[in-house]
């Protein structure tokens, strides 16, 4: 999927449509630029901020499932307004945000639009939230459950000790023992090990 710009209708194919009249207004109001990208490893979403005769721009990543998609721009709106009430003055993922984050996902809850175990996920979340969906490692769980299946994805915690897996670019690795929240990896090329987040997506070799 190449970047593009989101028009109003097209963006129906991402959201869940209960939600797409609110998505609306919000879009409208703060006059945001909405763009949808292909998978980022790294990233969900992005915001920068409006300057000189540029708008809002916010991007999502095209490949998220429905629920994820609009966790994700919510995530970014509330940058927008947080920005817009405070400037560059307080944490990118401060209590400023966390707030209105929280106040901004509370208008897309208890409306039909979050499946129930998907909501229960995100009430959990907001008594502490992390700096992104993503961090919350319990709600993502949840939310992979909507994505397509990907043949021979799995998800680390689901290997064996030991099992070989491939994170692309023909970069192999062993799975090794559980420290607190990361799983101890060695690469077999170079012997390093690395930490990897138990929901991290991996093919099998």
């Amino acid at each position: 999927m190449s970047k593009r710009e989101a028009p109003l209708e097209y963006l129906r194919q991402f959201i869940p449509h209960p939600a797409v009249p609110r998505v609306l207004e919000y879009l409208h109001h703060y006059k945001v630029h909405l763009t949808v990208t292909r998978e980022r490893k790294t990233v969900l979403g992005d915001y920068r901020h409006a300057w000189g005769d540029k708008a809002h721009r916010i991007s999502v990543n095209g490949n998220l499932n429905p629920y994820a998609f609009l966790i994700t721009l919510v995530h970014e709106l509330a940058h927008l307004v947080t920005f817009m009430q405070h400037g560059n003055r307080v944490q990118a993922h401060g209590r400023e945000w966390k707030n209105c984050y929280a106040l901004l996902l509370k208008d897309f809850l208890h409306k039909n639009i979050f499946p129930e175990e998907v909501e229960r996920a995100l009430l959990k979340s907001m008594h502490d939230l992390p700096a992104s969906s993503c961090a919350d490692e319990d709600l993502m769980r949840v939310l992979k459950k909507f994505d397509r299946r990907k043949d021979g994805v799995v998800m680390v915690e689901q290997l064996q000790e030991g099992q070989v897996f491939d994170i692309g670019e023909g970069r192999l690795f062993r799975k090794g023992k559980q420290l607190r929240k990361r799983f101890q990896c060695v690469e077999i090329k170079t012997g390093r090990v690395y930490l990897f987040s138990p929901i991290y997506e991996v093919k099998l070799a």
